[in-house]
C-alpha cells in the first residue's frame, strides 16, 4: 500500500549538537510511504500524486516516532509511588509488583496498557525490561509483534537480595533468556535484550552465565544498571570486593560493548567512563527518574567530551511520564543545575535518531530517510489553551520545539504511525 502523509516535517540526519546543518525541515512536506517503509520525503509540491490516498496533518510537525532507551514494563501499576530511594522503592514497590506478573493472564493484560500508552505519548520503539517470568517477556512481544512495533526486550536475570516470586537461578536465567532469544529475536522486529536487572540482585555465577549468552548471541542487546545511587554503589561494592569500580563488575564478565545500554550511569569514576568510551558501552539518561528518587544530576557534557555514546529515557516506573517530551523537558532542568544546556534540536534529535544510534537501529528507525520504517508521531504544537498562547509569539522552528518539550504531554500527539499505519483513534487512544 502507498500513501502520503502531509504535514511539517522535521528529521536529523547528524547531531546538532557536533554539527550544523544537522536536519532537513520541509515547512509543507509530505511523507510517501510503501509496505510501511518510507519511499520518499520532501516538499509536497514535488511528491504530490492524485493517485494516492493522502492524508493531511497541516499544520502540525511529523518527525520519526519517539524511541525510548529504558523502560520498565512490569512497573506500570506502580509509577507515582511515594516516598522512597531507589533501593527502599525497589524492595517496598517494585518487586511486589512484579511478582504479580507470574498470575496467569496478568503479563498479557498489562502488555497492551503498556503499549496503548507508549503509543499515546507518540513511541513506537521502546528498550523494556520484563519481569522475572519469562511469560511477561513472551507477552509483551506477543503484543508488539500483533501492531508490527519494533521493541528491544528481555526477562530480567535476578538470583539474589529479593523476594523469591521474583528470583530466578543462574541456570534457570540462562535457560529462559535462551529460550526466548532462540523464539523472538530477530522474530519479525523484535530484539531481545540479554537482562541482569543490576549486579545487586546478580550473583558473580548469574554475571557469569549473562556474559556466556552474550558470547552465543552477540548482535543481542544487553541491559542493565550502573551508577544510579551511591547507596546502591556502596551495596554493589561490599557484595564484589574484589571489583575495581561499579563497571568493572560487568567487564569482568564479558558485558561491554556497543550492545550494552548502562541506565542511568551518573555517579561515575574516571576509570569507567574511559573504559566506556573505549568500548563504546551505552550511558542512557532517565531524568524523570534521576529526580524523582533522588539519584542524582547526569552529566552529559562530561561524557560527550569523553566519548561515550548516551541515551535517554523514561525510566518508568522510577520515571513519572511515558512522554519523551515530559523527558526531555526535565532533562533540560538537570543540565541546567549542570551548567548545561540541551538546546531543542539537540533534544528532539536524542529522542528520534540520537536514540535510534544507541541502539545500533538508525539504518531502519529514528529518522524520515528513505528505506527506513515509516514509524512517525505527528506533534501539535498548540495542543492545550497554554500552548497555543505561547505559539502566537513564536517565530522560529527551534522556539516551537521548546515549546512542545516544556509544555507538550501526550495532548501534544495528533498521531502515532507504526510502519506507516495510524495507531491513535479521534481521542488519542491506542487503536
Amino acid at each position: 500500500m502507498r500513501q502520503l502523509i502531509r504535514g511539517r516535517t522535521l528529521s536529523f540526519h547528524a547531531d546538532p549538537a557536533e554539527t550544523e546543518n544537522a536536519f532537513t525541515f520541509h515547512e509543507d512536506g509530505a511523507i510517501i510511504t510503501r509496505d510501511g517503509l518510507i519511499e520518499a520525503v520532501g516538499d509536497y509540491a514535488a511528491l504530490r500524486d492524485p493517485d494516492l490516498t493522502e492524508i493531511n496533518h497541516r499544520p502540525h510537525l511529523i518527525l520519526p516516532g519517539f524511541i525510548d532507551t529504558h523502560i520498565h514494563f512490569p512497573q506500570v501499576q506502580v509509577i507515582a509511588s511515594w516516598g522512597a530511594q531507589l533501593l527502599d522503592w525497589l524492595n517496598t514497590y517494585t518487586f511486589p509488583e512484579e511478582s504479580r506478573f507470574g498470575q496467569q493472564g496478568h503479563a498479557p493484560a498489562m502488555a497492551e496498557h503498556f503499549l496503548d500508552l507508549l503509543l499515546a505519548h507518540g513511541t513506537t520503539t521502546a528498550a523494556a525490561f520484563c519481569s522475572v517470568h519469562p511469560q511477561s517477556a513472551e507477552a509483551l512481544f506477543a503484543a508488539a509483534g500483533s501492531r508490527n512495533m519494533a521493541m528491544v526486550a528481555g526477562k530480567v536475570m535476578m538470583d539474589r537480595n529479593a523476594p523469591p516470586a521474583v528470583l530466578d537461578t543462574p541456570q534457570q536465567g540462562y535457560d529462559d533468556s535462551k529460550a526466548l532469544i532462540e523464539k523472538w529475536h530477530r522474530h519479525g522486529r523484535q530484539r531481545y535484550a540479554i537482562t541482569p536487572r543490576f549486579a545487586i540482585t546478580s550473583t558473580p555465577e548469574q554475571l557469569a552465565m549473562t556474559g556466556q549468552l552474550a558470547r552465543e548471541y552477540p548482535d543481542c542487546h544487553i541491559q542493565t544498571h550502573l551508577s544510579e545511587n551511591r547507596d546502591e554503589i556502596a551495596y554493589t561494592l561490599s557484595l564484589y570486593p574484589g571489583a575495581r569500580d561499579y563497571l568493572d563488575i560487568y567487564e569482568s564478565h564479558g558485558l561491554l560493548g556497543e550492545r550494552l545500554l548502562l541506565g542511568h550511569s551518573i555517579h561515575l569514576e574516571p576509570r569507567e567512563i574511559a573504559r566506556m568510551a573505549e568500548t563504546r558501552s551505552r550511558a542512557i539518561f532517565c531524568p524523570t527518574s534521576n529526580l524523582f528518587l533522588g539519584s542524582g544530576l547526569f552529566d552529559e557534557a562530561g561524557l560527550r567530551a569523553a566519548g561515550v555514546p548516551t541515551g535517554i529515557a523514561t525510566d518508568v516506573g522510577g520515571g513519572t511520564s511515558y512522554s519523551m517530551l515530559q523527558t526531555l523537558n526535565e532533562g533540560y532542568k538537570i543540565l541546567q543545575l549542570r551548567g548545561q544546556k540541551l538546546h531543542p534540536f539537540a533534544a528532539f534529535h536524542w529522542a528520534t535518531r540520537g536514540n535510534a544510534r544507541a541502539l545500533g537501529l538508525e539504518d531502519e528507525i529514528g529518522t524520515l530517510a528513505p528505506g527506513t520504517m515509516a514509524d512517525l508521531v505527528v506533534l501539535d504544537s498548540r495542543a492545550t489553551p497554554a500552548m497555543a498562547l505561547r505559539m502566537a509569539r513564536a517565530e522560529t522552528l527551534a522556539e516551537e520545539l521548546f515549546i512542545l518539550q516544556i509544555l507538550g504531554d501526550d495532548r501534544a500527539i495528533a498521531q502515532t504511525y507504526v510502519a506507516g499505519q495510524p495507531m491513535l483513534d479521534r481521542n488519542r487512544k491506542a487503536a
